[in-house]
């Protein structure tokens, strides 16, 4: 595991366990730099100073605050700690709420707790009752300059803390154009209803992480390595024409649709009635992940 990117504590009441935090993901996009497409050089990120035209070193760079135009309060990391000391050592659980009941569109990056020196058995302490009781807490810390919604919960010896959205910054469906919420108002016909279904019983199977990966990264590595071969490392690709979409849902015959999926995902609809689901292979799992990932599962099975 890498270094530890924050320290302090996790407390409730007048439980305090010191803790260390790590990243709980990692990137899998490729390392991509920006080149000058007139002679294929790099071309780098500057800080420019707006006064002078000159580069900035990071060292020279502070943070401010625009209180009138073109005035600023300079800001150093002290700044930002004394603002609020306890805010950035203590990650504060406010209250505790049943397991699953926040909604996927909140979570936004998980990290994973370790127990600092001494808090071992506090720590168990807690990651055991939040298993026990299907809770998870529900937290505010300060990381970066910046404060932070958090829940936290169990996941096999680990406590899990991920990241929350505030409510402002989670848009609102309401502002879409929606089919309207029932099946008879959107105009869907029981058999329809009913060979969907049967779709997603044939197509159920067991979360398993493993089954799922950047296939677009190796597809992108091939492309790469294919210019490579045929020395085409400086030609740029032609945009080509692509097909346009459908400008209509309504000319697609939905059922025949629904009947040739159910057949591509290993059998056919039976005359005589429905077959039982069976688990669909790995061949025909998608590599696209559109699924949020769902802490509430995790949590009970942990």
């Amino acid at each position: 595991m890498a270094r530890s990117i924050w320290k302090g504590a996790l407390s409730f009441g007048l439980v305090y366990i010191p803790v260390q935090m790590y990243s709980g993901s990692r990137s899998s996009t490729l390392d991509l730099d920006l080149l000058d497409k007139r002679d294929f050089a790099p071309v780098g990120y500057q800080r420019i100073n707006k006064k002078t035209g000159k580069v900035v070193e990071w060292a020279d760079i502070v943070k401010g605050y625009q209180y009138q135009k073109g005035k600023y309060v300079a800001l150093s990391d002290e700044d930002f700690r004394q603002a609020n000391v306890k805010a950035t050592q203590t990650i504060e659980i406010g209250r505790f709420i049943d397991a699953g009941s926040i909604p996927p569109e909140f979570f936004d990056t998980p990290y994973y707790l370790e127990p600092a020196k001494g808090g071992a058995k506090v720590y168990a302490l807690l990651r055991e009752t939040l298993k026990r009781t299907e809770k998870i807490a529900v937290a505010t810390f300060v990381m970066r300059g910046r404060q932070h919604l958090a829940c936290v919960y169990p996941h096999g010896k680990a406590l899990v803390l991920d990241t929350l959205r505030f409510a402002e910054e989670v848009r609102s469906p309401e502002e879409l154009e929606l089919p309207p919420a029932s099946d008879k108002a959107a105009g869907l016909a029981p058999k329809e209803l009913a060979m969907a279904e049967r779709l997603v019983a044939e197509m159920t199977d067991k979360w398993n992480p493993e089954d799922y990966g950047n296939t677009y990264r190796d597809d992108l590595m091939k492309r790469i390595e294919e210019k490579i071969r045929s020395r085409e490392t400086h030609k740029l690709t032609p945009t080509e024409k692509t097909r346009e979409p459908r400008k209509s849902a309504q000319v697609i015959d939905l059922m025949e649709v629904l009947r040739k999926s159910i057949e591509e995902s290993g059998s056919a609809p039976s005359q005589g009635g429905r077959r039982p689901a069976r688990r669909a292979t790995s061949k025909r799992r998608t590599s696209r992940s559109t699924a949020r990932r769902a802490p509430a599962q995790a949590r009970k099975r942990a």
